[in-house]
């Protein structure tokens, strides 16, 4: 007696899950052909002496002594742009904060308001900004020049001259002068941090709020005790952002001397250099988490 095979049917999590494997296989095969590879091939290089058409001799570390104790412009980038992130990554971050609690408010023209601040985001391009600041090095720039004009701070430069605060120090001097004549880059640096903080705002209980005004909290003690431990973890997103984007910024030095050792043909110089200025972002990333994470707060539902 001939018995009818049963057929065998998958189950419907097991087709959700086969269906789920295979819309990630597209990213996986194209995150290993189009970055592991790559990332692996360049760390390789920066232990090389790659040769174009002949290959690669290796080396050591003879790349990495080069770009830090023989190239004369890296390790002088790399400082000043190390100090750059530590100068206005803390004014980006309270003037985000500062913005979103403004616009978080009920006024006439809020839309309005809140779409001026992500604007940058929207158009955020090396050459949009490279206009807007007059920074550009191509024949033609003078429009970029004049146009650039509307952001100067060379009135409030003088304001201060006339008041007296240039004359302290020097070092207060080129400190006030420096934040001054970055307010543009400030602004415009903080469209992204803006939004984060604005969407941990509006993620505070009103149960909160309404707890606070029945113990008859001002708003200066609204703002510390319940406002800032509730987008605490945001400023540590945030902050980490901040980083990020300053390192990879568009007019980084660090950046355009790496590109310049890549088109001079000296692959194995570039990607040692690449390799040591990811190794010092991964060092500052893991000490804002360090530092920073043991006082965020995070809510126990």
């Amino acid at each position: 007696m001939n018995r009818k095979k049963e057929k065998k049917h998958l189950s419907y999590e097991k087709q959700k899950r086969l269906y789920g494997y295979g819309f990630l296989s597209l990213w996986l095969i194209g995150t290993l052909v189009f970055f592991i590879i790559p990332v692996a091939g360049s760390l390789i290089y920066s232990f090389e002496d790659v040769n174009p058409g002949a290959g690669g001799v290796w080396v050591g570390l003879k790349n990495y002594s080069a770009a830090l104790n023989k190239d004369p412009y890296f390790r002088k980038y790399l400082t000043d742009e190390i100090a750059e992130m530590l100068r206005n990554t803390p004014v980006i971050l309270i003037f985000s904060l500062f913005s979103a609690v403004l616009i978080n408010q009920k006024f006439k023209g809020r839309t309005f308001v809140r779409a001026v601040f992500f604007l940058p985001v929207i158009v955020a391009s090396g050459p949009v900004y490279a206009v807007i600041t007059g920074d550009m090095n191509v024949s033609g720039a003078e429009g970029a020049e004049q146009f650039s004009t509307v952001f100067e701070t060379d009135m409030v430069t003088d304001l201060l001259e006339f008041t007296g605060v240039y004359g302290l120090s020097q070092t207060l001097t080129d400190t006030i002068k420096h934040t001054i004549d970055g307010i543009f880059a400030i602004v415009w640096h903080s469209g992204i941090q803006i939004l984060i903080f604005l969407a941990a705002l509006q993620n505070i209980p009103p149960s909160a709020r309404e707890a606070a005004e029945l113990e008859g909290a001002t708003a200066w003690e609204y703002f510390w005790k319940i406002t800032f431990p509730y987008v605490s973890p945001m400023i540590l997103a945030n902050l980490v952002f901040t980083v990020i984007d300053s390192f990879t910024d568009s007019g980084n030095k660090v950046m355009e001397r790496i590109i310049a050792m890549q088109s001079d043909w000296k692959y194995g110089l570039a990607a040692a250099m690449v390799w040591t200025y990811f190794g010092i972002v991964i060092l500052m990333v893991g000490l804002v988490f360090l530092i920073i994470g043991k006082h965020v707060y995070y809510e126990v539902d």
